[in-house]
């Protein structure tokens, strides 16, 4: 790859790694601590992810347990997951919080799944525009006369194959994020 595009590279790469952690955060039928990076909760007055102020763990496949550091967090933290969209009911036995994962329904696998595939076009429409600026410092740098019509075609071809391989990527990262979330 040419110096020149490695900026737009890296971009590319971090806005995938984006798409991945939004697909984390997605719960299937499995107890997954990712789904909770999402959920803050005030702690002395700024808003802390829950793995920040709380231990976490899965004793078995369908559940996840939330001790807190600090006591005092315990119904914070049932608030907070009570007010995000994870769909589970936190149980709270005044030292730990239990959250058992239930098998998805049908209903909530479909709605689940459009929310994979929006978060896939909003990581390739962020691809994209990655490409069109790019693109349009390429233009800028050929009307200074810093390079030439040929170098333009060529970094404006290169650069849409960069899009398209990054935008593969995110449709099988999707593919796959839906085959499991399908999987009964």
């Amino acid at each position: 790859m040419k110096a020149i595009h490695k900026p737009y590279d890296e971009k590319m790469q971090k806005t995938v790694d984006v798409v991945v952690s939004d697909f984390a955060s997605v719960r299937a039928g499995r107890a997954n601590a990712a789904v909770l990076d999402k959920i803050t909760v005030d702690y002395y007055g700024s808003p802390t992810p829950i793995n920040q102020v709380a231990a976490i763990s899965s004793p078995d496949p369908r559940t996840l347990t939330i001790q807190p550091w600090d006591s005092s967090l315990l119904k914070a933290i049932e608030k907070a997951i009570q007010t995000s969209d994870l769909g589970i009911n936190p149980q709270n036995d005044g030292r730990l919080i239990r959250l058992a994962f239930p098998q998805l329904t049908e209903e909530r696998r479909k709605e689940l799944s459009r929310q994979v595939k929006k978060y896939a076009e909003a990581g390739k429409v962020a691809i994209r525009n990655i490409r069109r600026d790019a693109v349009d410092t390429y233009k800028a740098m050929k009307k200074k006369s810093e390079i030439t019509e040929d170098d333009l075609k060529e970094y404006e071809k290169e650069m849409q194959d960069m899009t398209e391989k990054r935008c593969k990527q995110i449709d099988e990262l999707s593919a796959k994020k839906e085959a499991e979330l399908m999987a009964v």
